[in-house]
C-alpha cells in the first residue's frame, strides 16, 4: 500500500450521531508486576500527602497572589481572535465571545459557554467558523485526556448544537456546511473524514495515512480556495489538496514525499507559495509554483532567510506575505511585497520573546494584527500597516506595562566553541545579583522554542526577587532547523554540554551561585536536566521536572508503545543499531544514576500520561532515591545531606495543555 492513499467515497460510511464506544470490562486478575506497580504508586502518593503538608502556609500565599496577577493581566489581554469582517470570535473562560473590531469600549456578546453544551470540566482548544458565519465548530479537552471533542454548532439567537464527533484533532471549514476533521487515536493521526450540513447529512472517509511516522492534520489556505491535507514526520511532509469550489472531488497531491524535504503550502492567486527545506542549505525557504503543476521541478525562489534566523511563522495576504522570525532571541518582521518583491525588516521590541497570532486573519486586510509576549511580559497588541509600512502598537488596552524588568541576551561558549543564546530576566532595583535565587529553563529537543510565553508565576518570581535563564541549547529550534540537526540522534551530547555552559556563564558573570540555581524542565527537557544531574550535581540546588523524559533507553527498545517508531527519527533507533544504543546509555538519566551528592528533585507525572510512561518515572525515582541514600552512607563529610526527591503523581491533567484551574494547582 502506497504511504498516503485516497480512498474512493464508497469505500466508507457512518452512520449521524454515532456515540463514544464505552470501554471493554478489563481483566480484574492482576499480575505480580501489576500488584508491584500499585503498590509503589501508593506509597509514592502517601510519601506526597505527607511532604506537602508541610507547605499549606506557602502553597495558599503563591496561589493567592497567582490569582490575583491571572485576574490583573490574563483577559484584560486578550486572547488572538478569529475575525470576520466587523465580527470578532474568541474563546476565555469556556465561554465564547463575540465583539465588534471597531469597538473601542470592549463590549461582547457571550455566545454560549461550554456547558450550555452539556460538557463540564472541559476547556475550548481550537474555534472554526464557518465562511457564512452560521456554524461554528469547537474543540473540546478535559484535563484527562490529550483526545479532543469536536462539537458543532449552529450559531443563532438560540444556538443549537448540531454534531458532537469524539478524538478529533484538527478541522476546517471547506465551505459554508462542509467540515474536513482528522481523527486521533492513541496519540496518531492517520485520517481525515469530511461531514456535511446540508439536508442530506454524510460522514465520509477521505484519506489515510498507512506510514506511522506520519502525522496528519488539516490547514486551510488564508484566501480559504483549498484546504490541505499535511501529512508530516519528524523530518519529511507531503501535502494533498482540496478544493474548496468542489469540495468532493478527490484531493490532488502536491508533491509526493521526499526524504528530508518538508513543505508547507499557502495559495494566492492560483500560484501555491511554498515554504519548503529543499535545497540549499536545508532551511526554510519561500517559494512557488503554478496550482496546475506544482511538482518541485517547478519552484521558484521567492525568498530565501538569512544563517540563523528561525523563521516562527508566516501569513500570507493578497498582496504581501509576512514572516515572524527570531534570531538570538530578537524577534524580527520581514513583510514582502508579494508584487514589487521589495522586503521591509522590523525589529521589534528588544523586551519581546514570543509572537501570538491571529487565527485566520482575514485575507484582504491592509493590516496585519498579532500580539508580543515573554515570559514576565503579558501579551501586548500589535498591527503592522501595509499601506503605511509601519509598525503600529495598540493602546486598546488597559494592560499594566511591566517596567520594573530588565532583559539580558547572553552568548555562552560550548564545549566545542559553539556559541549558545541565553535570555535573562531580573529585577532592575536588584542589588547582589551573586545572592539571588536562579531558576534556569531548558528543553532542547524536536527542533521546538522553549516557551517563553506569559506565565503568572514567572512575573511573580521576579517581584520576589529572582533572576530567570533560559537557555537555547542545541536541539531545539531557537537558530533554526541545523540548531535541531545540531542536537538530535549521535548529537544530544551537544545539547548537555550546552547547557553545562550556559550555568557555568551565569556563575561567572554574578547571576546567583550553585547553591542558590534550581533548573526547570518538562517532558524531552528532563533528558538533559537528568543528564546534567548526573554528571555536574556541583552546579545545582534543586532541579523541577514535569512529565520528565529520563527512562530513554527503556521506552526507545519498546517499539510497542505508541510513540516509538515516529521517535526514532529524533533519537534514533537502538533496537536496531548497536551503536545508536550506546550512545543512548551514554546519556540517559536513567541509566547514568550514581552514588554521588544530587540536588533535591521535584518531579510531577501524571497517572495516565500516554507520552511518558510512569513506570518510568517512578523507576527513576526509585533509583535516585538508593544512589543519594549510598552516597550519604558511604560518606562521612561533615555538613553532608541527603536531597529531597519528591513525586507528585496527579490522577487528573495531561501531558499537554491543561485549564488555568489544573495547572495553577501543579505551579
Amino acid at each position: 500500500v502506497p504511504p498516503g492513499s485516497i480512498l474512493p467515497w464508497r469505500f466508507f460510511s457512518c452512520k449521524e450521531g454515532t456515540k463514544i464506544p464505552s470501554k471493554r470490562k478489563q481483566n480484574t486478575s492482576l499480575t505480580t508486576s501489576e500488584l508491584l506497580y500499585r503498590n509503589l504508586l501508593k506509597s509514592e502518593q502517601e510519601h506526597w500527602n505527607d511532604i506537602s503538608a508541610r507547605y499549606k502556609a506557602v502553597t495558599k500565599r503563591i496561589k493567592e497572589k497567582l490569582e490575583e496577577l491571572h485576574d490583573k493581566y490574563t483577559f484584560n489581554s486578550g486572547s488572538p481572535g478569529i475575525r470576520f469582517g466587523e465580527n470578532v470570535y474568541f474563546a476565555e473562560h469556556s465561554c465564547v465571545f463575540l465583539s465588534k473590531a471597531d469597538d473601542d469600549e470592549g463590549n461582547v456578546d457571550v455566545l454560549f459557554s461550554t456547558e450550555d453544551l452539556g460538557f463540564s470540566d472541559t476547556f475550548i482548544q481550537r474555534i472554526r467558523i464557518s465562511p457564512d458565519q452560521k456554524y461554528m465548530a469547537i474543540s473540546l479537552k478535559s484535563d484527562n485526556s490529550e483526545e479532543a471533542t469536536c462539537v458543532i454548532v449552529k450559531l443563532g439567537r438560540f444556538p443549537v448544537m448540531e454534531k458532537v464527533i469524539p478524538s478529533v484533532f484538527s478541522f476546517e471549514w471547506a465551505t459554508n456546511d462542509v467540515l474536513y476533521y482528522t481523527s486521533q487515536k492513541n496519540l496518531k493521526c492517520q485520517n481525515v473524514f469530511v461531514t456535511t450540513f446540508t439536508n442530506q447529512k454524510h460522514t465520509k472517509l477521505v484519506y489515510t495515512e498507512q506510514d506511522a511516522r506520519f502525522f496528519v492534520d488539516i490547514y486551510c489556505t488564508k484566501d480559504r480556495r483549498f484546504l490541505t491535507i499535511n501529512s508530516n514526520s519528524k523530518t519529511t511532509s507531503e501535502v494533498w489538496l482540496v478544493d474548496c469550489r468542489q469540495p468532493f472531488k478527490l484531493p490532488a497531491l502536491v508533491q509526493a514525499r521526499t526524504k528530508g524535504v518538508i513543505y508547507h503550502i499557502e495559495h494566492r492567486n492560483d500560484e501555491l507559495y511554498i515554504l519548503t527545506t529543499y535545497g540549499e542549505p536545508a532551511e526554510y525557504k519561500l517559494m512557488k509554483a503554478p496550482v496546475a503543476s506544482s511538482g518541485i521541478e517547478n519552484w521558484q525562489l521567492v525568498y530565501a532567510l538569512e544563517e540563523k534566523m528561525k523563521l516562527v511563522d508566516l501569513e500570507v495576504f493578497s498582496d504581501h506575505c509576512v514572516m515572524f522570525l527570531k534570531n538570538a532571541g530578537h524577534l524580527y518582521l520581514h513583510v514582502i511585497s508579494l508584487v514589487s518583491r521589495s522586503v521591509q525588516s522590523v525589529k521589534l521590541p528588544a523586551w519581546a520573546c514570543e509572537f501570538e497570532l491571529e487565527s485566520h486573519p482575514e485575507h484582504t486586510t491592509s493590516t496585519c494584527y498579532f500580539q508580543l509576549t515573554s515570559p514576565v511580559h503579558p501579551p501586548k497588541l500589535y498591527a503592522y500597516s501595509f499601506k503605511e509600512n509601519n509598525l503600529i502598537e495598540q493602546a486598546v488596552q488597559e494592560v499594566p506595562i511591566i517596567t520594573n524588568c530588565h532583559t539580558t541576551r547572553l552568548l555562552a561558549k560550548s564545549k566545542d566553541e559553539t556559541s549558545v543564546p541565553i535570555t535573562v530576566f531580573h529585577k532592575m532595583s536588584s542589588k547582589e545579583l551573586h545572592r539571588k535565587p536562579l531558576l534556569v529553563h531548558v528543553y532542547g529537543a524536536y527542533g521546538i522554542d522553549l516557551n517563553m510565553s506569559f506565565k503568572e508565576e514567572k512575573l511573580m518570581l521576579i517581584e520576589e526577587g529572582w533572576i530567570l535563564a533560559y537557555c537555547h541549547v542545541r536541539g531545539g529550534g531557537e537558530l533554526g532547523l541545523s540548531w535541531h540537526k545540531d542536537g538530535c540522534q549521535h548529537n544530544k551530547l551537544k545539547g548537555l554540554h550546552d547547557l553545562k555552559a550556559c550555568i557555568m556563564l551565569l556563575h561567572k558573570l554574578g547571576f546567583s551561585q550553585p547553591k542558590y540555581t534550581a533548573l526547570a524542565a518538562a517532558s524531552a527537557g528532563g533528558v538533559l536536566a537528568g543528564a546534567l544531574c548526573n554528571t555536574d550535581p556541583d552546579l545545582l540546588r534543586a532541579v523541577v521536572l514535569q512529565a520528565p523524559f529520563v527512562d530513554v533507553l527503556n521506552t526507545m527498545m519498546k517499539t510497542h508503545l505508541p510513540l516509538t517508531v515516529e521517535e526514532q527519527e529524533e533519537w534514533g533507533n537502538p533496537s536496531a543499531d548497536e551503536k545508536s544504543m550506546k550512545y543512548m546509555k551514554s546519556y540517559c538519566p536513567y541509566q547514568n544514576i550514581k552514588p554521588q551528592c544530587y540536588p533535591s528533585v521535584f518531579i510531577t507525572a501524571y497517572e495516565n500520561d500516554q507520552r511518558i510512561p510512569l513506570t518510568g518515572v517512578l523507576r527513576y525515582v526509585q533509583k535516585l532515591r538508593k544512589a543519594a541514600l549510598d552516597h550519604a552512607r558511604s560518606t562521612s563529610t561533615k555538613g553532608n545531606w541527603i536531597p529531597n526527591i519528591i513525586l507528585d503523581i496527579r490522577a487528573t491533567g495531561s501531558h499537554c495543555d491543561s485549564s488555568w484551574e489544573e495547572s495553577l494547582n501543579e505551579v
